[in-house]
């Protein structure tokens, strides 16, 4: 198994998956006649994140995981989405980002130095292989996990074969 069909088709996959449980979302909102961009401030915790930002980030782990593998520099996109049409369209702007990739570009990366600067100014270093199985990966299913758990509680009629996605 190569990191790229471990990297791009998951994240094609997954994105692809959460633009449908959007879809699914906007048409309970439509029947229940209220405005969908109410989904977006809705989190299952005081303190975690809403639905907008599990998107936005969900988005930027599909961008920056095939970058950082393939050692070029991930592209930074504002967080400006506020309405369904905007996050469709930031999913598919991602989706069409990674699908840029080709395998050769991962040929080296399982053993690639890969720095994460964080906000206090220290940084994560991984090699390839344990930043995308232990890391990445990780982020990546915590955010998409938890959009749809927030729809899920708002009574968006979805399980887990729309989590999952098709082929």
């Amino acid at each position: 198994m190569s990191v790229f069909n471990a990297t791009v088709p998951v994240i094609q996959r997954s994105l692809k998956a959460l633009d449908a449980c959007l879809d699914k979302a906007q048409a309970h909102a439509d029947a229940l006649k209220f405005d969908s961009a109410v989904l977006f401030n809705s989190r299952l915790a005081p303190d975690m994140f809403p639905l907008s930002r599990q998107i936005q980030i969900a988005c930027d782990f599909g961008k920056s995981i095939p970058s950082r593998l393939a050692g070029i520099e991930v592209p930074k996109w504002d967080d400006n989405e506020v309405t369904m049409a905007d996050f469709k369209a930031r999913i598919a702007k991602t989706i069409a980002y990674a699908s840029t990739f080709k395998p050769e570009q991962f040929e080296e990366s399982a053993t690639r130095h890969i720095d994460i600067p964080m906000r206090d100014g220290s940084k994560l270093e991984f090699d390839g292989a344990t930043y995308l199985n232990h890391f990445a990966l990780p982020n990546l299913y915590f955010h998409l996990t938890t959009a749809y758990n927030i729809l899920r509680h708002n009574g968006v009629a979805i399980g887990k074969r729309d989590f999952i996605g098709g082929a």
